[in-house]
């Protein structure tokens, strides 16, 4: 186990911790994870593969995790495996009750709006429009609502002030 601690001080990096620990098999990789490195295929083994590729790239987001790539036996490919960095949290930083509403409902919910407001803010950035402040007004949402989805969807990042569309492959 780590001794590290998890410091928050943006009320947006609770999607990721909220994400993993609202949905069981999530926290039972992040369990796992915080005993010892293991391998896609090594936590397929406790559940779904396609479960464990969603769950890291959730982790990943949230720097929740470190990976290396694992020594090979001699002729095999090296794989990567990963592990949870922190087994503390601390939060320091304050909002409006407001904004930790939509973090929290961006996190556990399964409302088929924010699937339409994610279609859009994704089609807002293929045509040019990449500031969050710029996307939030079109859409009548907080910046923090914008960087919240941001940190839930797979697909999509924050970098700086605007959002980017991450390759799938990553």
């Amino acid at each position: 186990m780590t001794g590290h601690i998890k410091i928050l001080n943006d009320p947006v990096e609770l999607v990721p911790l909220l994400i993993t620990f609202n949905n069981a098999e999530y926290k039972k990789i992040y369990d796992l994870l915080n005993k010892a490195w293991m391998t896609e295929e090594d936590l397929a083994e406790y559940v779904g593969k396609s479960t464990v590729a969603e769950c890291l790239a959730i982790l990943k987001k949230g720097n929740l995790i470190e990976e290396q790539w694992r020594m090979p036996k001699p002729g095999e490919k090296p794989t990567k495996e990963y592990r949870a960095t922190y087994s503390k949290f601390r939060a320091s930083f304050q909002c409006s009750m407001g904004d930790i509403g939509d973090l929290l409902h961006i996190a556990i919910s399964n409302d088929e709006s924010l699937r339409s407001i994610v279609d859009a803010v994704q089609q807002e950035i293929m045509t040019g429009t990449t500031s969050i402040g710029d996307i939030s007004r079109k859409y009548g949402v907080s910046p923090i609502f914008i960087r919240g989805l941001a940190k839930r969807i797979p697909g999509l990042d924050v970098r700086g002030q605007g959002m980017v569309l991450l390759d799938r492959t990553q």
